[in-house]
């Protein structure tokens, strides 16, 4: 090589000439580049379908805005990961263990270097799995399944055509905060209690329970020369902001609405919940209404503003080498009396109905029921982590974390720029802090797992973090 452009020594024909150019560029832009392709694909269920998120049966009426699932595909040195952020509520490991294993027939990406991520949105489809006990009719019940079994098909395409589109990128990493669109939904009250959502302008609300994490971590790749490929943005706050009964993402609909226009709609734009199973987005000293989408709207532009600020203090990661790594932690069980399960079935059985249970009732047969069918068995709870060089890392969590673990996760990674994500590669339901389950409330009396099981996560994920940076 050292003579290929001494010259002296070069054949200047013409032939000679295009191919030494042609070798040249080839190695230039290929060999050793890290890669980037991002691609959408719309998974908006049929009307009927039921929808998600409330102890309550209801079935889509209109289409807001469609649902997506979407990939985002990096290669560097033969090594290839893919994130993947749908417009549902959850992803059971069931079917994210589907869609890994179709997208590696697909593309070629290894199962375990893929992370499957849901946004929360209450505004998508019931998601089934062997813990969730909806009841609903033949109908709806037939849409479900017909559109369970192409679920996970459409990520895989999402991932496959993500990877055919593969090109040599840059990306960079910036942090910004907002701290008005999120809010802690557990308080201390006058009572002595810990009350949840305790309503707007309650007079006995002494004050929050618990933290938000303001952190709006964005991850930005372009092509070398210049052109967008995707803004990913992780951001804490319970996506329920909507509600109804129309198909919508959500918040993340404007956020990728107003990030499109500004960056150019061939952009795909990402939103990864942050750990957020104690937070959500009403503030209890602001005005009576707040959800509906002219609500979510404008919530969603204040995150877009904090986005663009963002961009502009983004700074390029050296991705010198990609690593992916992922591990099963057992999740001890909540422990729960065996005398109590025929009541907890009884209760269960009136879901929908008239005579419904009152909702914690409802929230702590249900817990009973799946806990007692578990047999004993601890919960599986999948933590895997991507490290972009020696700069950036992505932890993922199944199920919906307090946003002290996440915290904390953050604060002692050895990587300086570290983004927690919840809702990836499996539904455990919520997982509080210790301190939580003294206090008592909806989560706590939710939660399938022991105290304590949060902080085993955050312990394992740490062990891998520091492992990786160590390699």
């Amino acid at each position: 090589m050292k003579n290929l452009f001494n010259l002296k020594h070069i054949d200047h024909s013409p032939k000679r000439v295009m191919l030494i150019l042609a070798c040249f560029f080839s190695l230039s832009t290929i060999a050793g580049d890290l890669q980037i392709g991002a691609s959408a694909v719309k998974i908006t269920p049929p009307l009927g379908t039921p929808m998600a998120g409330y102890y309550y049966a209801r079935g889509a009426e209109k289409v807001h805005d469609d649902l997506y699932a979407k990939a985002l595909v990096m290669e560097k040195d033969g090594i290839r990961v893919a994130i993947v952020s749908c417009d549902i509520i959850e992803i059971p490991a069931e079917l994210a263990d589907d869609a890994r294993r179709l997208a590696e027939k697909a593309s070629g990406i290894a199962a375990d270097h893929i992370m499957i991520g849901a946004t929360h949105a209450h505004t998508g489809p019931v998601i089934l799995s062997p813990s969730n006990m909806y009841t609903m009719d033949a109908k709806s019940g037939e849409l479900l399944k017909d559109y369970m079994a192409k679920l996970p098909g459409l990520m895989a395409q999402s991932i496959k055509q993500a990877n055919d589109a593969l090109k040599p990128a840059t990306l960079s990493y910036g942090l910004g905060k907002e701290e008005t669109i999120s809010f802690n939904r557990r308080f201390f009250m006058k009572d002595g209690t810990v009350g949840w959502n305790p309503g707007i302008g309650n007079p006995d609300i002494i004050k929050p329970a618990g933290p938000i994490d303001p952190d709006v971590s964005v991850l930005y790749a372009e092509t070398v020369s210049g052109m967008p490929i995707s803004t990913y943005v992780n951001f804490a706050v319970h996506l329920d902001i909507v509600s109804g009964m129309e198909f919508s993402a959500d918040m993340p609909y404007t956020l990728s609405t107003i990030l499109g226009k500004v960056k150019g709609p061939e952009m795909v734009t990402f939103f990864a919940p942050g750990c957020s199973g104690n937070l959500n987005h009403i503030n209890v000293k602001g005005p009576e209404r707040q959800g509906g989408q002219k609500f979510a709207a404008q919530l969603g532009t204040i995150l877009a503003g904090e986005v663009m600020k963002t961009y502009a203090r983004a700074k390029t990661i050296d991705v010198g080498k990609i690593s992916a790594t992922s591990e099963i932690v057992k999740l001890p069980l909540a422990e729960f009396d065996p005398a109590d399960l025929p009541k907890a079935r009884e209760i269960a059985s009136k879901f929908g109905k008239d005579d419904a249970a009152p909702f914690m009732e409802m929230v702590n047969a249900y817990k009973i029921i799946d806990v007692a069918e578990r047999k004993g068995k601890p919960m599986d709870a999948e933590i895997q982590v991507f490290a972009l060089g020696d700069e950036f890392a992505i932890v993922s969590l199944p199920g919906e974390i307090f946003t002290e673990l996440g915290m904390y996760i953050k604060s002692r990674s050895p990587y300086p720029y570290t983004m927690v994500i919840e809702l990836a590669n499996g539904s455990i339901d919520y997982i509080p802090d210790r301190k939580a389950f003294v206090e008592g409330n909806y989560e706590p009396v939710s939660s399938r797992c022991a105290p304590g099981s949060g902080e085993m996560l955050v312990e394992h994920a740490l062990k891998i973090l520091n492992e990786l940076k160590n390699n």
